[in-house]
């Protein structure tokens, strides 16, 4: 249980961040949140700029603050987010630091955090929430040939847009909504082939004229327990109104068995064939980015342990926003708010959770995809 009049330290200002705040001060807590970026809005203003939430509007939301105005239908655009989450923000009474990027956090004998910061501040923090999200750590795979290529190789967390590769020979590696989405938009400017370990695998956007997050939430497998998601999830599967599959059945876009190596021009494709290429763009996904904890010795191969947020190697800390935390919809706007108020009650002492958690598995981790 949090007594200390030292307050709670929040790494990072996006969407995490921001839930956490609103449910600390909801406990009783008082929240500092240490944001990189210049504005409280996270990594969205560095998504691509035709980048759509997957979820319609009415489902999208942090608690307390709805998205305002327009079609709640409709599915809010990159800049429509971060104007939101900026307005979120304002709603907060909690002190929101902006350019303090944490480097490090160290245990102190008498108990509890010492945060460190890139401009020199040092923050004594009866507790830590580490809510900094995973797209600063991009996960970017090295194939055979890779240094010897002469082309372009980039994470998805790099692109923009499309016009810097029109006219060109693209390919983009990967099978979920990030690739498809990219691929799909790269198609009518560059010769664009997909390539993936295995075929995709397409989830309707739409079942009986409602969307599909309509029905996640009426039968409640938003809140399925990542154990049982564990089990059923085995890739990764595209939101589809059916205009991908139809630009795939069409030959807009190709899909190919995942490549074997690179050469100096392109790549080797699984038949043994060689193609020229003049670009490459991972859709591999992320990892979390929690360096700063390194000093604790709380991750495992930079992996967390945690058992649904709660850390399972120190008292005081727990995280926010990981993939599968504790339901499916766990790093998403419409369901990190559940979760900042479960770990936060577990800062606080609502819950009993501390002596169960520590017998617990200390190795237990993010669900990895």
């Amino acid at each position: 249980m949090i007594t200390s009049l030292e307050p709670v330290v929040i790494v990072g200002g996006g969407q995490s961040g921001l839930a956490a705040a609103r449910a600390a001060l909801s406990a009783g807590l008082r929240p500092v949140v240490l944001e990189a970026g210049a504005a409280p809005v996270g990594s969205w203003p560095d998504y691509y700029d035709s980048l759509t939430l997957f979820s319609p509007a009415r489902y999208s939301s942090l608690p307390g603050v709805a998205f305002d105005g327009g079609d709640p239908d409709r599915y809010p655009a990159r800049d429509e987010v971060v104007a939101y989450l900026r307005r979120y923000a304002g709603s907060i009474d909690a002190e929101i630091r902006t350019g303090a990027r944490v480097t490090a956090v160290h245990p102190r004998p008498s108990g509890g955090y010492l945060v460190h910061t890139d401009n020199g501040d040092e923050i004594a923090a009866a507790g830590i929430v580490a809510a900094s999200g995973s797209f600063g750590n991009p996960y970017l795979p090295v194939l055979p040939g890779q240094d010897a290529y002469a082309g372009e190789v980039r994470h998805v967390a790099h692109y923009r847009r499309p016009v810097p590769y029109a006219g060109k020979r693209v390919l983009v590696v990967g099978a979920g909504n990030s690739a498809i989405q990219v691929a799909y938009e790269l198609a009518p400017h560059a010769r664009v082939t997909l390539a993936t370990r295995a075929p995709i695998q397409f989830l309707p956007q739409r079942i009986r004229g409602r969307d599909l997050h309509h029905w996640l939430r009426v039968t409640g497998a938003d809140l399925l327990p990542r154990a049982i998601l564990a089990r059923l999830i085995r890739h990764a599967a595209v939101l589809d109104t059916g205009v991908y599959r139809d630009a795939i059945t069409a030959g807009l876009l190709t899909r190919r068995e995942m490549f074997t190596a690179f050469t100096a021009d392109g790549v080797i494709w699984a038949d043994g064939t060689h193609e020229p290429v003049d670009a490459v763009l991972f859709a591999t996904g992320y990892r979390p980015n929690l360096d700063y904890l390194a000093p604790l010795g709380a991750l495992d191969d930079g992996m967390p342990c945690h058992v649904g947020g709660v850390s399972t190697t120190h008292l005081g800390l727990v995280y926010l926003g990981l993939e599968f935390q504790r339901s499916f919809s766990s790093n998403t706007l419409r369901g990190v708010g559940r979760d900042a108020s479960h770990v936060v009650a577990a800062l606080a002492g609502d819950e009993s959770g501390g002596s169960r958690r520590r017998r617990q598995s200390t190795k237990r981790s993010p669900v990895r995809r």
